[in-house]
């Protein structure tokens, strides 16, 4: 396996970048062809977020796969190679199944353990074995990362962490108080409209705040935000929607503040703090969003509390997310370890394969030769020796042939198909011709997933 991961996301990259980097339909499929043209790759497949673009492929050199996929990647991304070389992490191998895996948990998201990565997921999937693309390696790899992610969400509470962490960070504002009584009657400004600002929203609505203004810079997403607060049968909390020229304005106004934007710059500054705060109030801040929203600065400025994410991370160590999310770890640790041990026993198969064929084909020359020698022998009297043959040869190599995969699915087994060849002097034309059939097999059994899978997968996680 010479699995390599080549991309970037919001934890590498600006927003900027990222919305200049995606790829549309068109681009994804031709990026997939020209990178199964390109002499490193013999696999590959891709997956593209609103937060991340990511190609994987099965290469035989590291250092040329990750320089002709870099390259390619900034070629169908517009992005010049320069520009975007700082932004891209590379991952190979198990460290690069490691990624996948954590991706598919939801441990890598914006919104820690959100499940619609799984749907896109599922996409890119689908978008290698229509295109054929995608082979054996990426075949199980893309559907393990969907197993793992599904025990995720199944064994742990890592799809309420991003809920978890807007109820940590309001605690950590409320110093000690109740949620509840310490925010209701207040006025919320929630900058930012995405899916963390709208969870922050619906909670402080749910704490009984007495007003929610929400800016965004796409005014429609506000306002749809603003339509889902106040909807017949909700909180009854009132809500409005501005522009984000009116947000130092409404600091004037607010006692809390939520901001989670993909900005890449500062929203709010430690000016625009100190001047609403003039007159000698109080104002509590929360920062969700990575890079940050809000100047750290606002930390020194009277009558301001601010929690960002720095802050979260060095109070969570006993939150209840904290032992979600290191539960998830371990399924993913123990989950890569396991995916490892099945691909480096899969790898030896071929050679398992080509020398019980040779042992049968020995079994036949020889019966032919006895047959030569002995041409009385009735039907009955052939068949039993034949049969007694066979049980020899089946004998002496089952334990052999059972230990090597077990000891091949071990780290550094690979060399142990190497043995095995040279020990029986096998050929390695005959291991390769197995290794070729197999993969044929497994194209096949790909597209009839894919046709049935079809429907399925047309319309999810789109972003």
């Amino acid at each position: 396996m010479s699995l390599l991961v080549i991309g970037l996301s919001h934890r590498s990259a600006p927003v900027s970048v990222l919305d200049r980097a995606s790829l549309s339909p068109d681009g994804r499929i031709k990026l997939l062809q020209d990178a199964l043209a390109a002499e490193p790759a013999a696999e590959a497949a891709v997956l593209a977020t609103c937060n991340r673009v990511e190609l994987y492929a099965d290469v035989d050199k590291f250092h040329a796969g990750v320089a002709e996929l870099s390259t390619l990647l900034a070629r169908h991304s517009g992005v010049g190679l320069e520009e975007l070389t700082p932004y891209l992490y590379v991952h190979y191998e198990d460290r690069a199944v490691h990624h996948l895996f954590s991706v598919a948990c939801g441990l890598d998201s914006m919104v820690v353990g959100e499940g619609q990565i799984l749907g896109q997921i599922k996409d890119a999937l689908a978008g290698g074995q229509e295109l054929h693309t995608a082979g054996r390696l990426l075949n199980d790899l893309f559907q393990q990362a969907l197993r793992v992610g599904k025990r995720a969400h199944s064994e742990t509470g890592i799809d309420r962490a991003g809920q978890s962490l807007v109820t940590f960070g309001l605690q950590q504002l409320a110093d000690g108080a109740d949620v509840p009584g310490w925010a209701a009657g207040r006025r919320a400004l929630v900058i930012g409209a995405g899916s963390m600002s709208s969870l922050a929203a619906a909670t402080l609505a749910r704490a009984g705040v007495a007003e929610i203004v929400v800016a965004n810079r796409t005014a429609a997403r506000a306002e749809r935000l603003v339509e889902i607060l106040t909807e017949p049968g909700g909180t009854g909390v009132g809500a409005r929607a501005v522009d984000m020229g009116a947000v130092d304005g409404e600091l004037t106004r607010a006692d809390i503040v939520v901001s989670c934007t993909g900005a890449t710059g500062l929203v709010l500054t430690a000016d625009a703090v100190e001047t609403a705060l003039a007159g000698g109030r109080d104002l509590a801040l929360l920062d969700l969003a990575m890079p940050r929203d809000i100047d750290a600065a606002v930390h020194r400025i009277a009558g301001a509390r601010l929690i960002d994410i720095e802050s979260l991370a060095e109070a969570s160590a006993d939150a209840p997310m904290a032992a979600d999310v290191e539960q998830v770890k371990r399924i993913v640790t123990d989950e890569v370890a396991a995916f490892g041990a099945a691909q480096r026993a899969a790898h030896i198969t071929p050679t398992v394969v080509a020398l019980r064929a040779m042992a049968a084909d020995v079994v036949t020359n020889e019966i032919t030769r006895l047959e030569g020698r002995l041409p009385g022998l009735d039907e009955r009297q052939r068949a039993e020796i034949t049969q007694a043959v066979r049980r020899v040869v089946d004998k002496l190599l089952h334990a052999p042939t059972v230990r090597v995969k077990q000891l091949a699915g071990e780290p550094g087994g690979a060399g142990y198909a190497d043995a095995l060849r040279e020990l029986f002097d096998l050929d390695p034309q005959t291991v390769a011709s197995v290794s070729r059939a197999d993969r044929s097999d497994t194209a096949v059994d790909r597209h009839e997933v894919a046709d049935r899978n079809a429907v399925d997968v047309k319309n999810r996680g789109r972003v």
